[in-house]
C-alpha cells in the first residue's frame, strides 16, 4: 500500500507566523506615530526660530525703545502665556499708519503673542536680559532669567506638549532661546 506524504502547515505554525507579522505591524505603526510626533516637534521649532529672529529684528528696528531702561522698556516685560487667553488688542494697528516707538513695540508684541496664540499648542514666549539660559542641573532652558544689564536680551519660546490620556496636561517648556541683542 502506497501511503502519500502530504506536507502542511499545523495550525500552530499558522497562529505563531500570525503572532510575529501582528507584532511586526506593531512596531511599524509606533514607529510611524513616532515619526509623526517628532516632525510636529521639529515643524514647531523652526517655526519658533523663525519668530524669536523676527521678533529680534523688529526690536533692533524700534532703537527708540530698546534705548529705554529696562522698566521701561515694553520689549523687557514681554512675558505671554496661551493658557490666559487671546491677547488683547493693541491701541493701534500700525501697517500702514504712522505710529510713534511706544505704539509700534505695542503692535510688535500683539503680532507676535498672536502668533503664540495660535500656531503653538499652550504657547509661552518672553523676552529678558539672561546670561544663563542653559541650566547644566536640569539639561534644560529655563523660563527664569537672571537679569543684569549687561546681560543679553533672549527671546525664549516654549509650549506645551499633548497631554496622553490619564495624564494631566504638561507646563509649557522651553524649546527654544536665542539672543536677539546684546
Amino acid at each position: 500500500m502506497l501511503r502519500s506524504c502530504l506536507g502542511g502547515y499545523t495550525l500552530v505554525e499558522v497562529l505563531v507566523a500570525m503572532a510575529v507579522l501582528a507584532l511586526g505591524v506593531v512596531g511599524a505603526a509606533a514607529t510611524q506615530v513616532a515619526s509623526a510626533r517628532l516632525r510636529q516637534h521639529a515643524a514647531l521649532e523652526s517655526e519658533a526660530v523663525q519668530l524669536a529672529a523676527s521678533l529680534g529684528a523688529r526690536m533692533r528696528v524700534n532703537a527708540a525703545q530698546m534705548a529705554l531702561a529696562d522698566a521701561s522698556n515694553p520689549y523687557l516685560r514681554f512675558a505671554y502665556d496661551a493658557a490666559a487667553g487671546a491677547p488683547p488688542a493693541p491701541p493701534r494697528q500700525c501697517f500702514g499708519a504712522a505710529c510713534n516707538p511706544a505704539q509700534l513695540a505695542a503692535f510688535d508684541l500683539y503680532e507676535t503673542a498672536r502668533i503664540v496664540h495660535g500656531a503653538f499648542p499652550g504657547g509661552r514666549i518672553a523676552i529678558c536680559r539672561d546670561a544663563g539660559v542653559w541650566n547644566a542641573a536640569l539639561q534644560a532652558i529655563e523660563w527664569a532669567c537672571s537679569g543684569g544689564a549687561h546681560a543679553p536680551v533672549v527671546v525664549k519660546l516654549g509650549w506645551r506638549r499633548p497631554a496622553r490620556p490619564g495624564q494631566p496636561a504638561s507646563e509649557a517648556t522651553p524649546f527654544v532661546a536665542m539672543v536677539v541683542a546684546g
